[in-house]
């Protein structure tokens, strides 16, 4: 009778989990045998942010099964505080460290899974290991962030590195009562996920919450004080901020040193070099998660996807194939979604920086809209960016962003991506609607409608930041504003191109407009504004276009010269 295969997963956070959950499900008779280095499986590192802002009360909240859980239900052997050495490839083993005996064993695989997951990114910056410079990577270190700032005479918290949990960290400090100030080096927040025009909303939300700001900012070390603490972050030109807590928040690298010394290739990328089947180049070792290298659908590039969401595929798809399945991972598109105070700010595909970058001729837009219908109580804002191929209309990519539910947009584009739609499919979509829920017209069906408008020629439009450069630069043109009085008065762009003239009136009044300027219409989101440029464009007027989004898009109090 043949032996049951034994079955190794080195990782237990989310990916070996997984993994070895769907191994027994598939496999009642297989052996399987976790290794992690840390003390607890399966816990959920995501949520850490909000365990140190106080929103999760209790850190065994965040350990989503325990591991008796896995050793009684699923008849695993569970090997925690235990670090896995090396592999030898030839003989089917891994070597392992009792990390409290100081014993090490060796361990005989039939498959082996390799779910290491990522190591945090950090510079070697003079004054790295003074205390109270934190990372954020498990529960151990929110535990020790909370307890360091239990003790902590200072109020200033400095956070290096505007990603997720930069931001979602900024969050929960702040709660704390802390003053909290972000380092970004490049020129906006969340930088590798939003374009600058959604990016600029998150920025003013920030400072709107008291988080200060400084993009296009080098850190170069630290000092600290006699007692060895952090006191003072140093930047570039010889600046210098006083602080009692630093977090580097400056994203992850792939954790893949055991499968390097195991000769296993590594991608371009950094990560395990992976087929569809999330096999390694050993065909009996399987990798997933953080460690991996995945393709993103849309450019057919291998990239890396550190995010737990991706990991729990994987661990099926592993499970899966390390009991005799051919299950396959597709890709993946950078879906993410993070709360930024009251703003729930969601990307999919590509932005429209990294569509260029690519190759692709984009059109994109800015609509605003609600979450459901305006007239049934509660609704709030959303503003939809897409991103499509101008030959064709392909779908590349979406941003959303405000207080209402961006994460059901999110998760429609998500799906649309995902089948390779078209702005016509999305505008066609069959949509749940209610007036508690939505409205008779998604935001993306009119997100989709506008961008087919500008491919048909209908529509023209400058965004935000392409008319704040022109009005900055002195340009000849009108910027009509066809909202009414009371709409101006309560909030307006100053300047000297600025005309008023309420939708109402257009028609009546064309006589005040020179039919050989250049005319840009704004208006609170830009359905007037459209309607108006329709109006000139039947009227003969040869250079009309609107502004995208309009205020409701412009991220800047103000711009150009000030009317008198």
């Amino acid at each position: 009778m043949t032996p049951p295969s034994h079955i190794v997963v080195v990782g237990g956070t989310a990916c070996g989990p997984k993994a070895a959950a769907r191994a027994r499900r598939c496999d009642p008779a297989a052996r399987i045998t976790i290794i992690e280095q840390k003390r607890n499986l399966s816990t959920a590192t995501c949520g850490l942010p909000y365990y140190v802002g106080g929103v999760i009360e209790k850190e065994s909240t965040l350990v989503t099964r325990r591991n008796d859980y896995f050793k009684k239900v699923f008849d695993m052997k569970v090997l925690t505080g235990t670090r896995a050495l090396s592999i030898d490839r030839k003989a089917g083993t891994v070597e392992v460290l009792d990390l409290a005996r100081d014993r090490r064993a060796t361990i005989r695989y039939d498959k082996l899974v390799l779910a290491t997951g990522s190591r945090p990114a950090v510079p070697d910056w003079e004054g790295r290991n003074l205390a109270g410079i934190f990372t954020m990577t498990g529960i151990p270190d929110a535990s020790a962030i909370r307890g360091y700032l239990a003790g902590l005479q200072s109020k200033e918290v400095i956070i290096v590195g505007a990603g997720l949990i930069g931001i979602e960290m900024a969050e929960a400090f702040v709660t704390r009562g802390l003053n909290v100030t972000i380092l970004e080096a490049l020129d906006r927040v969340l930088p590798t996920l939003l374009d600058v025009d959604i990016a600029a909303h998150v920025e003013n939300h920030l400072l709107s919450r008291g988080v200060g700001l400084r993009c296009g900012q080098r850190v170069t070390g630290f000092r600290g004080d006699s007692q060895g603490r952090v006191s003072r972050v140093l930047m570039e030109g010889g600046q210098e901020l006083a602080t009692g807590l630093v977090l580097l928040s400056l994203g992850v690298r792939p954790e893949v040193s055991l499968a390097r010394e195991a000769g296993l290739s590594i991608g371009p990328t950094g990560g395990i070099a992976v087929n569809d089947f999330l096999q390694t180049s050993d065909p009996a070792i399987y990798a997933g998660g953080d460690c991996v290298e995945t393709v993103n659908l849309i450019t057919g590039k291998k990239g890396l996807a550190p995010m737990g969401s991706t990991a729990n595929k994987h661990g099926r798809v592993i499970g899966s194939n390390v009991t005799g399945g051919r299950d396959k991972c597709p890709g993946v598109l950078g879906t993410a979604i993070v709360k930024v105070f009251d703003l729930n700010v969601g990307r999919v595909g590509l932005n429209e920086a990294q569509a260029r970058e690519a190759g692709f001729d984009v059109a994109t837009c800015l609509v605003p809209g609600d979450e459901h219908a305006t007239y049934y109580p509660g609704s709030r804002e959303i503003m939809v960016k897409l991103v499509a191929e101008k030959a064709g209309g392909r779908l590349l990519g979406g941003q959303v962003i405000g207080p209402g539910d961006s994460a059901k947009r999110i998760d429609v584009l998500a799906t649309a991506l995902t089948f390779g739609a078209t702005v016509n499919d999305l505008a066609g979509l069959d949509l749940c609607y209610a007036p508690p829920y939505n409205s008779a017209m998604d935001p993306l069906h009119n997100a989709a409608n506008v961008i087919r408008n500008k491919l048909s020629g209908l529509a023209r439009s400058l965004t935000p930041r392409e008319v704040r450069k022109k009005l900055e630069e002195g340009d000849d043109f009108v910027l009509l504003d066809v909202r009414s009085p009371e709409e101006w008065r309560a909030r307006r762009i100053e300047a000297a191109q600025v005309k008023l003239l309420p939708l109402p009136e257009l028609r009546q009044r064309l006589g005040e407009l020179s039919r050989d300027a250049e005319i840009v219409i704004i208006c609170r989101r830009s359905v007037r504004s459209y309607q108006a440029q329709r109006i000139l464009d039947g009227a003969g007027f040869k250079n009309v276009k609107f502004m995208d989004g309009s205020l409701t898009a412009w991220p800047y109090p103000a711009a150009g010269k000030p009317a008198d």
